[in-house]
């Protein structure tokens, strides 16, 4: 009887969500509840899945349809959302305020997510409440199916390093503080899977090749990674196969994810992994351990200092980071055979992040609009046609001038197949990190000052990397070309939390008047209403 119910539920999500049958499914259940954890050696109240921090992994191989039923035990409503997941055509599952109603206290809502023409490393995260500062994050593996090449031999082992900033303040706290419309302090210290100083053990056998996953989860600082004695070979970004650079450091800027090869060609003994914070002039530090299994010593030495506050070293670094134009991606043909270089953009988008007071208050914004989330998610308001919860041009597309800004549920327009520049302009004195769900764009050109059409002739045209994050330096720019291919309403949003969660963010809507599944998944049957939409429905089956 209990066999044949999965089937019957596993047919209802195929006829609901338009995935394909024939791709596997793997199922989750997800319980959220609070913890008491000590990262730093302080009790705090934590955010665990299953009673895990960081939550568990999920590993998934291409066109896998992920299915995660996720049960909210906190006190407050919850959403998690997942970083660099495009969500082909399902906006509805990105878990973000502007596409769906959070979880409330005691319920539970499944999502349904398929890793559609995927690979490569991501995460995820709380998109509600500050939340991201207490836990419930965890690391997404998405491999390539058996057939399909990968630009190097298969490593010996796969390790995953969440890293990030750390606050001893519980996160209601730090909430209450940019609420009252005051910055943040200083983080306290830095995490690797959740620990703090030689907490994690990473073994490994002598001669063999090991590939780390690094992403930076925290919520206010760029990080550096290395690894005493050893070098590590790029081999991906947030699912693109690199040109394979070697370096001794790496720089990896809040939202990104990285993987590299190690191969243990040294001494037998212990050596230490390195994470510490970048462009911050008290530097932060935090270690692990790589530990050959014939070794006999421990980690001896100073721990290896990393750049600190330096941005040229940063900013040369970026721009060795290309694209392997003859390796497979998800599917069997070269990652350079997308000629995005030869294609004009239809239009230029400049994006300008700037941090008014507004109403007396500490605010963020992107061309003066400080986001500020509707009662009804925008992607439902879209869809049932609610009057008054946005209007499309409510932010516009070039910065006006000027220092102040206004508060806004700010929504952009563009169309469905557009081909796009978006120039990220920085005139502040800090590093911004960017993420724009729903795609993957390619990074073609950063440098100081000011962005003008000249700009273009120093653009990357033929093998930039393809990434869903991406910094742009203290008084600098960066450019990126998107093609919409994705339908649906698309959060693009800073990586800083405290910016994110201020307003420096809105929502791109990606619009066709067609209504084909071909194009855009309806809602799902199971999609919570709330606000204006309470009380709709989303189709009879």
């Amino acid at each position: 009887m209990r066999g044949s119910c999965k089937v019957s539920i596993v047919l209802l999500l195929v006829l609901i969500n338009g995935v394909l049958g024939d791709n596997p499914y793997r199922f989750f259940t997800w319980k959220i509840t609070y913890g008491d954890i000590y990262p730093l050696g302080v009790k705090q109240q934590g955010i665990l899945i299953n009673g895990q921090f960081p939550g568990p992994h999920i590993d998934a191989i291409t066109n896998d349809n992920i299915i995660i039923s996720v049960f909210n035990y906190l006190k407050e409503p919850f959403l998690i959302s997942w970083n660099g997941v495009q969500q082909r055509k399902n906006s509805w599952q990105d878990g973000v305020v502007g596409t769906t109603c959070p979880i409330p206290p005691g319920k539970n809502f499944t999502y349904v997510i398929q890793v559609k023409d995927q690979i490569g490393s991501f995460y995820y995260f709380p998109s509600l409440a500050f939340h991201k500062a207490a836990g419930a994050f965890g690391a997404i593996r998405v491999w390539s199916r058996p057939r399909i090449p990968v630009p190097f031999s298969p490593p010996d082992g796969d390790f995953w390093l969440l890293a990030g900033d750390w606050y001893k303040t519980n996160h209601y706290v730090l909430r209450r503080l940019l609420e009252a419309g005051r910055n943040l302090p200083n983080p306290d210290g830095v995490l690797i899977n959740g620990r703090g100083w030689g907490g994690n053990t990473f073994t490994v056998q002598p001669g063999k090749t090991y590939r780390f996953r690094i992403s930076n989860v925290g919520v206010a600082t760029s990080l550096n990674f290395r690894i005493q004695g050893h070098t590590m070979k790029l081999v991906e970004v947030e699912g693109s196969h690199t040109v394979q650079t070697i370096y001794t450091s790496l720089d990896i800027h809040l939202g990104q994810s990285y993987s590299v090869l190690v191969t243990a060609n040294q001494a037998p003994q212990d050596y230490y992994i390195v994470i510490s914070s970048r462009f911050t002039r008290k530097v932060l530090t935090t270690t692990s351990i790589l530990h050959y299994s014939n070794s006999r010593r421990g980690v001896s030495g100073p721990v290896p200092n990393g750049p600190t506050l330096d941005i040229a070293s940063s900013l040369y670094q970026a721009r060795t980071i290309r694209r392997n134009l003859t390796a497979s991606g998800p599917r069997p043909n070269p990652q350079g055979s997308y000629h995005y270089g030869l294609i004009k953009p239809g239009r230029t988008i400049i994006l300008a992040n700037s941090a008014p007071w507004i109403n007396g208050k500490q605010r963020f914004a992107v061309n003066g609009a400080s986001f500020v989330a509707p009662d009804t998610p925008l992607k439902l308001a879209d869809y049932f046609k609610i009057p008054g919860v946005f209007n499309l041009g409510s932010i516009p597309t070039s910065p006006s001038g000027g220092n102040g800004g206004y508060l806004q549920s700010s929504v952009m327009a563009a169309n469905f197949r557009e081909f796009i520049e978006v120039v990220f302009q920085n005139w502040e004195n800090s590093v911004q990190s960017w993420h724009v769900s729903g795609y993957s764009f390619f990074v073609v050109g950063m440098d100081g000052g000011q962005w003008t059409p000249g700009s273009r002739s120093k653009y990357n045209l033929r093998d930039a990397v393809s990434r869903s994050t991406v910094q742009v330096y203290p008084r600098a720019w960066t450019a990126i070309y998107i093609a919409l291919d994705n339908v649906g309403m698309w959060n693009i949003r800073s990586e800083n939390w405290a910016r994110q969660y201020l307003g420096q963010q809105f929502y791109l809507r990606v619009y066709t008047s067609s209504t084909s599944y071909r194009d855009e998944y309806p809602p799902p049957k199971n999609a919570l209403m709330c606000g204006l939409a309470r009380g709709r429905h989303t189709r009879p089956f």
